[in-house]
């Protein structure tokens, strides 16, 4: 059985970044990814100002990144819509090019990186199986597997009656979709859910949802038809899919638990990401907290070892709990029609909409 100190299990940005704050102090992070290749993922797709701030201390230079820059928020419910400007610029851009810029600078940096390694499960005395029978044993488990479990090491999530689940369509980003989203990024409020939409790199758009699954269930299970219903209902929404290709298909993950945070921790294992806390997604911070987490963590590791651990997932919920809540109570506001109506003249009050976008961010 191979043992290695510290071990990270999952290639995205939360991985990533423990693995370049390990490396660039002198560690030697492994990084086990599941797939051959970055992948595009579903999650994620925006960065705010505070995460391109934390991607520079790094050493990725963002302006390299050759993502879109979002200057606003543009809120729609209905016929209304409300526009407002943002702290400071972020960025669209896919996870594929995100976890591609990363992982090589943690390649660089000195972290080891094997590809198309899946972890089966999590075994006693800090063993993990993988896929092909071998065995990894490691005392310091950085756990970055984001929305998808490892049998072992499950979160501990209570499920709900009409559970949370998340769409992506990818769609062309034609020289319509680009003039009529800007430099904004969207959110699309509708009945049980909401759409996010905004532009990224090499001419694409990414158009996500995070809805009930009972939503979904009344287009008979079929996210394109969910997207017509969606369309015929939503005069915002259809005016952006008439200026571009309509989607072939759609990704999907189930079971989002939004609101959740990873309250205790355990000696020699960090969560990071979904992993730890999972922020609604209209708060555009999914990434922003993923690359914290691992940034903090890693810092927390080489300060005291794997034994720094439990006392660091306490602190990280506690710097979580802020932002979390707030982005919880507005998506209760968001799925429900009647809530979503008054929203637009709430948000727009001066400083409402940039001071609910500050209020989202993790420290």
């Amino acid at each position: 059985m191979r043992r290695t100190d510290p071990l990270i299990v999952g290639g995205g940005p939360g991985g990533a970044a423990a693995a370049i704050a390990l490396a660039r102090h002198g560690a030697k992070p492994l990084l086990l990814e599941r797939h051959a290749e970055p992948q595009d993922a579903l999650c994620g797709g925006f960065m705010s100002w505070q995460t391109l701030a934390t991607l520079d201390r790094l050493g990725i230079e963002t302006n390299a990144l050759g993502g879109h820059k979002v200057s606003e928020v543009a809120l729609f419910a209905g016929k209304r819509s409300v526009c407002a400007r943002l702290p400071a610029p972020g960025m669209g851009l896919s996870r594929r090019a995100l976890d591609t810029r990363m992982l090589a600078r943690a390649g660089a940096a000195g972290a080891d990186i094997e590809y198309g390694v899946n972890v089966a499960s999590a075994e006693t005395g800090g063993q993990l199986r993988l896929a092909d029978g071998a065995h990894i044993g490691s005392g310091a488990l950085f756990l970055a597997t984001g929305k998808y479990e490892l049998r072992g090491l499950k979160r501990d999530v209570l499920p709900e009656r009409d559970s949370w689940m998340g769409l992506r369509y990818r769609l062309p980003a034609t020289a319509g979709l680009r003039a009529a989203i800007g430099g904004a990024i969207e959110l699309h409020l509708f009945d049980r859910g909401y759409a996010g939409l905004v532009l990224q790199e090499s001419a694409s758009a990414n158009l996500c949802m995070a809805l009930r699954r009972s939503r979904l269930a009344e287009a008979g299970g079929h996210p394109l038809d969910l997207l017509r219903q969606l369309a015929d209902e939503m005069p915002s929404l259809a005016a952006r899919l008439n200026e571009s290709d309509w989607p072939s298909h759609a990704d999907a993950v189930g079971l989002v638990p939004y609101g959740w945070r990873e309250k205790t921790g355990a000696d020699g294992i960090f969560r990071l990401g979904d992993q730890a806390a999972v922020i609604p997604s209209l708060a555009g911070e999914g990434i922003g907290i993923a690359i914290a987490s691992g940034r903090s963590a890693a810092e927390a590791y080489l300060g005291r070892g794997p034994h720094a651990a439990s006392d660091w997932q306490e602190r990280f919920a506690r710097q979580a709990r802020r932002p979390v809540a707030i982005a919880n109570r507005l998506k209760a506001l968001a799925e429900k029609p009647s809530n979503a109506g008054m929203a637009i003249p709430l948000a727009r009050i001066p400083g409402v909409l940039r001071l609910l976008a500050g209020a989202t961010r993790i420290a």
